[in-house]
């Protein structure tokens, strides 16, 4: 079932943002959605170890869909690895990739530690049926799902204890999240091809001119976060429909200095 707010942009985004309470409660009661979070609740206890989760579809669906990988559902051998990862070992594979969502992702079953994660069934419902929201807003439009997505990863982001540096790194090497940083702050792809301390020197650059801050504790505050989403929809917005929308677009631009 598609969620569609009858809007795109800027229009869209403030609808979803209206709306996205009922959507989510929406999304929850579909069967679809409740016959996965039930499965998942009354047979997580069972995989033990990370390879007995990898063998089951239905677990390891939702499993990964709760953190935004459902695209590594085919790559079984590597998530296993993942989950079998020391989180507390910065050479292990989990802490060198750059996608922090496996790290997450390990963090939350404790596979690697060999200890049971708490509450994890809740845990994964919940994330479940958000990112099932997201991904159904996605389906009508994508920009709105990127900017849900951004500002849930910003919320994290700002509660670790991690550098600013590390955290920008973190940005940078998370697909989704980099494409709205990428797009608020006017970059072309080709930055993805500079050297990684000089994005990091453009990226804190382009953040200190729109939000007034490159920290990620002052990103966090509601009105910053709604800022880089707005100026994301904006720009997405221009460059879509340069005509059609280049009034409300760029007004939003300038509002937003």
């Amino acid at each position: 079932m598609t969620l569609s707010v009858g809007a795109t942009g800027l229009l869209g985004w403030k609808i979803v943002q209206r709306t996205e309470a009922r959507q989510i409660e929406t999304v929850a009661r579909d069967p679809v959605v409740q016959r996965s979070v039930t499965y998942f609740r009354e047979n997580i206890a069972r995989a033990a170890k990370a390879e007995e989760l990898v063998k089951d579809y239905r677990l390891l669906s939702t499993a990964l869909s709760a953190f935004g990988l459902e695209a590594d559902l085919p790559n079984k051998a590597f998530i296993q690895k993942v989950l079998e990862s020391d989180t507390s070992d910065k050479s292990s594979l989990v802490n060198r990739l750059a996608d922090k969502r496996y790290l997450r992702l390990a963090e939350a079953f404790g596979y690697g530690a060999d200890k049971p994660a708490k509450n994890l069934a809740d845990t994964v419902g919940t994330a479940f049926v958000q990112r099932e929201f997201e991904r159904r807003i996605g389906e009508s439009d994508e920009n709105l799902r990127l900017g849900l997505n951004a500002r849930r990863e910003l919320q994290q982001l700002a509660g670790r204890e991690s550098s600013d540096r590390t955290l920008w790194f973190e940005v940078i090497g998370n697909a989704p999240l980099r494409k709205v940083f990428q797009g608020a702050f006017g970059f072309s792809e080709n930055y993805g091809r500079l050297p990684i301390d000089r994005q990091l020197e453009e990226y804190t650059k382009a953040s200190e001119r729109l939000l007034g801050t490159a920290s990620f504790k002052d990103m966090s505050s509601p009105e910053t976060v709604d800022k880089l989403i707005r100026t994301f929809m904006a720009r997405s917005q221009l460059e879509a429909n340069p005509v059609a929308n280049r009034y409300s677009a760029a007004l939003t631009l300038l509002t937003n200095r």
